[in-house]
């Protein structure tokens, strides 16, 4: 009953949660632990959404939203899907090669960022999804275990840490960054991958539901523990030291403060953790994104699916357009235009999911009246659209002031 799960959230937990966890640590402690709890929640919230459409419709929530939403959304969703590939894929890569180099310093941090694409190209188009579902697992194996075990040798106060995981505060000046965490927690257009992992698991019907749910539990639990092993060991390390942190080099003074305070053991789990974070997400995002391409393409074309996605040209195709255009970056920086239209299109991605879930899971003409959402889950999702829509209006803000 766990695998596609475990899969969406390690491929969902990046360096830009780590990273956002470890500057809000760092800033306000441990008293805002409940961020990533709540993240967590929101999340699954989500992607039992996705996983209920599905099963009760027998089409993944991409060919609804194309099927049922018309041509605006099919424009909208290719726009956000190629400019969502060149930024998170770069920062991927970038993120993948600082974990290497802070590791193994003899190579390059693009180098070793070079080398985590094609191996996990190489990876991606040898493996069957049974390997890919027990590497995932084994990612997240060693992430969780190395961030817990830095936590515990920087002894974080567990009375401060329960305190602030479950007794929500609010300190002055954060609201900004706290509802950012919380939106950051768990991945954006990875959820719907999930889907994708569903039908490769051969979970094809409603009576899987209670499968996914148990899936997703499980999966984003060990989301939750792991933002807020990451919250605590800012917290502990860098706020009581009086150290903040800012932008992508904030793990990597963690990983410094570490060694600083209890020498090259605490220092080397939190590297080994972090590596295996953004390493998931990297292996993560290259095997299910070219799905969403593949499908796209074939929904376009309104053709059968005769043929396995990922054995498709299409998906082969976009599969190599996510893994080289993207180290261009790396060397020549992102272009200030593509900055202020990933910010426009992808900020509104998380509003749209929540928005489209709220309407077409309580259709009971396409879902069934005993698969519609609950009340629990149209607050949850009234809820994730609030904070989603605000950190949209907030993130298009900054980037055009």
């Amino acid at each position: 009953m766990v695998g596609p799960g475990i899969a969406v959230a390690a491929t969902g937990v990046g360096a830009g949660d780590i990273i956002a966890a470890t500057v809000a640590g760092s800033r306000f402690g441990l008293a805002v632990a409940w961020t990533a709890l709540v993240g967590a929640i929101l999340k699954f919230v989500l992607a039992e959404g996705v996983a209920r459409w599905q099963l009760a419709t027998g089409t993944t929530l991409l060919e609804g939203w194309i099927t049922r939403l018309g041509r605006p959304v099919r424009i909208y969703f290719l726009v956000y899907l190629v400019i969502w590939t060149f930024i998170v894929g770069a920062a991927l890569i970038s993120a993948c090669g600082l974990a290497g180099h802070a590791l193994f310093p003899q190579l390059g941090y693009r180098t070793w960022g070079v080398i985590h694409s094609i191996v996990a190209v190489v990876f991606v188009l040898i493996g069957r999804y049974t390997t890919f579902e027990n590497s995932m697992k084994l990612f997240v194996g060693v992430m969780f275990v190395a961030i817990l075990a830095a936590a515990y040798s920087a002894d974080v106060s567990r009375t401060d840490l329960f305190r602030g995981t479950f007794i929500p505060t609010i300190p002055e000046g954060s609201v900004g960054l706290l509802l950012a965490v919380i939106g950051g927690v768990g991945g954006t257009i990875t959820l719907l991958a999930y889907s994708y992992w569903l039908r490769e698991k051969g979970w094809n019907s409603p009576g899987y539901i209670l499968f996914a749910r148990v899936d997703l539990l499980i999966a984003y639990t060990l989301t939750g523990v792991f933002g807020i092993a990451i919250i605590a060991l800012a917290g502990t390390t860098l706020h009581q030291g009086g150290v903040e942190v800012e932008g992508k080099d904030a793990a990597l003074r963690m990983a410094d403060m570490l060694r600083a305070r209890g020498g090259d053991t605490g220092a080397l789990l939190f590297l080994i953790g972090f590596w295996g974070a953004v390493a998931s997400s990297l292996v993560g995002v290259w095997q299910s994104i070219p799905y969403l391409f593949s499908e796209y393409v074939r929904l376009v074309r309104r053709e059968d699916q005769s043929t396995e996605p990922s054995r498709t040209p299409a998906y082969r195709w976009y599969l190599g357009f996510l893994a080289v255009p993207p180290v261009i970056l790396l060397y020549v920086g992102k272009p200030v235009w593509l900055i202020i239209l990933y910010a426009a299109v992808g900020a509104l991605f998380m509003p749209f999911l929540a928005g489209t879930l709220l309407y077409m899971m309580n259709r009971a003409d396409w879902v069934g009246a005993e698969h519609k959402n609950g009340r629990l889950t149209n607050g949850a999702l009234v809820c994730s659209l609030a904070l989603f829509a605000y950190l949209a209006i907030v993130e298009i803000a900054k980037k055009l002031g």
